[in-house]
């Protein structure tokens, strides 16, 4: 307890799911937090049942985002979780905006606030986590459209922020963590779980049921905490039922 004690951490898409985890762990840690989100009723929900949790109603996508993102609060640890739900369908019956869907959300989210930092948004020291999944390096089912591209693409994002962070000598650290397992009770793991389910014509309940060594979404705000820290060397990280590792 306490080991984010006088530090401020923002969780982009904090207001539910993973994020909101993310949130409760950060926060039991002692941390001031800052919840953003599109979701006005979401956010009014998470303050009610989290007295002392700020909370902040944005679009992760738009470009203003950082600017108003960081004069909330100016963050010590940033994570960006803000995330669409994959497309639920084979290849042909998707459109253009079903497949880019995660490349428009997840990816963008997550280039605009990497470049802010890296534009000096950010003082020495920051942690920068960015939340990948488990089908960036799986390579996801074939229905979801450009899902794990999208989660491979924020991996590869950190690994490049950190060597331009490097290089401009700011300070910065750049993570990304990727929960390798679906996870039922989120949004976005439910609306997958379902999708997946469907494509492979079998019961929800089963498809869970053949799942070994899955994380719960606590388990990722802990590894979150965790490397906050900044006590773990590298950047990119996976979460599992059997706990945080270095990632390939």
């Amino acid at each position: 307890m306490g080991s984010l004690r006088g530090q401020n951490v923002v969780v982009v898409g904090g207001s539910r799911g993973v994020g909101r985890s993310i949130v409760e762990a950060a926060f039991s840690e002692g941390a001031t937090v800052l919840a953003v989100a599109r979701g006005v009723a979401d956010l009014k929900e998470l303050s009610w049942e989290m007295s002392g949790v700020k909370t902040l109603a944005a679009d992760a996508t738009q470009d203003t985002a950082p600017d108003a993102v960081f004069a909330a609060l100016q963050p010590d640890v940033l994570v960006i979780c803000a995330g669409a739900l994959a497309p639920s369908a084979p290849i042909p019956d998707q459109s253009w905006q079903d497949f880019s869907a995660n490349w428009d959300m997840d990816v963008k989210a997550s280039f605009l606030f990497c470049k802010a930092a890296l534009k000096g948004r950010l003082k020495p020291g920051s942690r920068v986590v960015l939340i990948s999944s488990g089908a960036a390096l799986s390579g996801g089912p074939p229905n979801s459209g450009g899902y794990s591209g999208a989660k491979r693409m924020q991996m590869f994002l950190a690994s490049h922020s950190q060597k331009e962070a490097d290089r401009l000598g700011l300070g910065l650290r750049f993570m990304a963590l990727v929960p390798m397992r679906i996870m039922a009770g989120t949004g976005v793991g439910q609306g997958g779980i379902e999708g997946i389910s469907a494509y492979l014509g079998i019961s929800p309940s089963d498809f869970l049921a053949s799942m070994t060594d899955v994380q719960t979404p606590a388990d990722v705000g802990r590894a979150v905490v965790t490397l906050a820290g900044g006590k773990l060397s590298g950047v990119s990280f996976a979460v599992s039922g059997s706990g945080l590792a270095a990632a390939a």
